[in-house]
């Protein structure tokens, strides 16, 4: 399974890839790592952008899986290979930017799908089986009721 987390939201500013999370873009992280966590996704590895919002999103996604974070440049934000970037690691989350994100999206599974800042797509054999936004892995994260 393939997982496609587009950062949540940065502050403006420059140099670009210095732009630290919001306070909002902290708290949809850390919703999304308690939702993955929640729904028992399996992650073997993640790979991130360098850049500083798509490295602080990784890690706050990441902690409540246990999972280490590395860095790789190829998602610094140009197109790249998934297929060729995640051979032989099983599960794989890959944290990064846009367009590049929903253009591989794309290229996997055919779907037409804009990912929003903090979105997450998860593909399997080349079908798009989940595409979840912020809001959604909130009350994912938050809900009472025992997820099944």
């Amino acid at each position: 399974m393939l997982w496609l987390l587009r950062h949540t939201e940065a502050a403006e500013g420059d140099p670009d890839e210095d732009r630290p999370l919001t306070d909002r873009g902290t708290q949809d992280a850390e919703a999304a790592g308690r939702a993955l966590a929640r729904l028992g996704v399996n992650i073997d590895a993640c790979l991130t952008s360098p850049k500083k919002r798509a490295l602080q999103t990784a890690q706050l996604v990441c902690e409540p899986l246990g999972v280490a974070v590395s860095i790789e440049p190829a998602l610094s934000g140009e197109p790249f290979d998934a297929r060729e970037l995640t051979a032989g690691l099983g599960d794989v989350l890959l944290v990064g930017h846009d367009p590049s994100f929903s253009l591989t999206v794309n290229q996997l599974t055919g779907a037409q799908a804009r990912l929003r800042k903090g979105g997450l797509a998860g593909i399997d054999n080349g079908e798009l089986v989940v595409l979840l936004r912020p809001e959604e892995m909130e009350a994912i994260a938050t809900a009472d009721m025992p997820v099944t």
